[in-house]
């Protein structure tokens, strides 16, 4: 396991990381949410207008913590994010893999209320372009987190 860089798109430099509990239900619950694509970040930062904010962060891998990993969107990465959008808690310090963005996030919407089936589903998804999140979800998770910068971003 090794160092990367992560970042965090919102509408302020975070310094002090921390899990917010929000209205919503994000794809891995409750957590702190960042990505190793920069152009990803700008766009969260960025969504709510037309500047914001990335920080920039060492992450550090803990092999004591319990860490769930999905390489790609696959069964199992629908499931767990059908779970955790309609409110189930799960016990992973920190979870990765894709990011269902709006129109993902739509077509999970109409197949958690039934308008789509799963093959459905995935006929609809398979045509977009990547993306990345990794989330952390308890005060030991976000310990991996070395704050480096931050730097403000626009639109265009």
């Amino acid at each position: 396991m090794e160092k990367m860089i992560v970042y965090h798109g919102s509408s302020q430099i975070v310094e002090v990381p921390e899990i917010r509990v929000a209205k919503y239900n994000k794809d891995f619950y409750f957590g702190f949410y960042c990505t190793v694509m920069e152009k990803q970040a700008k766009r969260w930062a960025t969504r709510f207008g037309e500047e914001g904010y990335i920080s920039l962060y060492e992450y550090v891998p803990n092999r004591e913590l319990n860490v769930l990993k999905f390489e790609k969107m696959t069964e199992e990465w629908l499931d767990f994010i059908v779970d955790c959008r309609i409110g189930k808690a799960h016990n992973y310090d920190i979870v990765e893999g894709p990011m269902a963005d709006d129109t993902i996030y739509n077509y999970i919407q109409g197949f958690i209320d039934g308008k789509y089936t799963r093959g459905a589903f995935w006929e609809l998804a398979k045509f977009k372009y990547p993306t990345h999140q990794i989330s952390f979800h308890t005060v030991r998770a976000l310990t991996t987190l070395k704050f480096l910068e931050g730097m403000q971003v626009h639109e265009k």
